[in-house]
Order: structure tokens, then sequence, then C-alpha cells
């Protein structure tokens, strides 16, 4: 409420307007959307997006055919390494609109929901400096981020008995979106495309709860 009475730009007001999820919310009834970002580079002070993907989802099902999906041109120019990546191309970013384009339905998509990302700091930082490049006005929403929820159980979990025994230390565990889906028996997918990467999150925070927590366990335990 104190966000939205304090937001300046109509669409930002609207967003904050809609409201949170209460944090004792179970996750069973958390109405959520799935997002991922392409970006020209990690930097969110220097680089900007270049493609956003989303899915609205719940714990049961994830609305496949609500799911967004655009490619927007960014004020500097893309360079080779990160065409590489995600495999956007100059001539798709000459057609495609500036990120100021599609505020409106982003923000109304993302309205009332929990957002489920892989790593909060790139759509976080991302969407908050591009929202002020535009509209002079960042934007704050929680998260519930798989990433970290991997991170979590694997640095709780105790070495064997040998291990301890001998003095060794576990190998790391990686926490990478695929191979965080692997440990779940989720497909491969091809990786770094907006959309494919929010599916991708959103079936691995389905397998997770499964797997690690249960519907019934609280959004505030997971959420950031």
């Amino acid at each position: 409420a104190a966000l939205a009475e304090a937001a300046q730009d109509p669409r930002l007001r609207a967003f904050y307007a809609a409201g949170a999820v209460a944090g004792d919310t179970p996750l069973a009834e958390v109405p959520m959307v799935a997002i991922d970002v392409e970006t020209t580079g990690l930097d969110p002070a220097r680089d900007e997006i270049v493609s956003i993907g989303l899915l609205p989802m719940t714990l049961k099902c994830i609305a496949s055919s609500a799911s967004r999906y655009w490619v927007v041109r960014p004020r500097i120019e893309l360079n080779p390494e990160s065409c590489v990546i995600h495999a956007i191309t100059h001539s798709q970013i000459e057609a495609a609109p500036d990120f100021g384009a599609v505020i409106d339905e982003l923000l109304a998509a993302l309205a009332g929901r929990v957002v489920v990302v892989h790593c909060r700091d790139i759509e976080r930082s991302f969407l908050d400096r591009a929202l002020k490049a535009r509209i002079g006005e960042g934007v704050e929403f929680p998260v519930i981020d798989t990433m970290d929820l991997e991170a979590r159980i694997h640095r709780a979990a105790r070495p064997g008995f040998f291990a301890r025994l001998f003095g060794r230390k576990p190998a790391p565990v990686s926490i990478r979106l695929a191979d965080s889906r692997t440990r779940y028996h989720l497909p491969r997918y091809r990786a770094h495309h907006a959309l494919t990467d929010a599916l991708a999150s959103a079936e691995l925070l389905q397998a997770q709860v499964a797997h690690r927590f249960a519907p019934d366990t609280l959004l505030r335990e997971l959420w950031r």
C-alpha cells in the first residue's frame, strides 16, 4: 500500500495496488508467475534486457497457454558473446520494440502474483533498472528463487560418515538451472531462451516442493 501511494507512474501504481500474497499463505494457494530475462551481459548498470518470457503458474498447473514472450530492443549494441548465448540476432533486435512498449503488459502479468525465478539478482536488478530508465521509477517484488532453494538444500546437507572420518570435503554441487533439473529427473531444455528458461524454473519449483517441501509449506519459508 505504501509503494502504491508513493508510485508516480499509473501502471506502477496499479501493480502495487493489486497487493501482495500474505507470507502465511500455503504454497498450494499461492498464485505465481515464472519469469526469465535474457540480457546483453551480466552487469545491470551497463547491460540491458533483450528478451522476456513468463508463464502464470501454481503448484498444480503451469498455464502455458497464457505465456508471454517479448524480444525488446536494448539501448546499447549487441555484442557477439551475448548473441552466441541467447541466439537473438541484430535483425530481430532492429524489428523489436523498446522495453517501454511492454511495460503495461509486463506489470499486469506480474500483479498480485509471487514471481518465480532462477537467480533473483538477475531478474530483480535488470527489471528495476529497465523501469528506472523508462519511467524514472524502479520496481520491487517478492520472489521465490529456485537457485536459492537448491543452495539452501545442499548447503544444509551433512557429509557422510567416511567423509567426516577422513576429513574430506564434499565436492561442490552445481545449482545451475540445468544441473538442478537433472537431480529431479526433469527433461533437458535448450538453455538461454527466456520463455523456455521460465518454464524450466516453473517445473523445477514444482519438483522442489514435491520432493523437499510440501503444498502446505508457508510462503514465507521460501520467498525472499
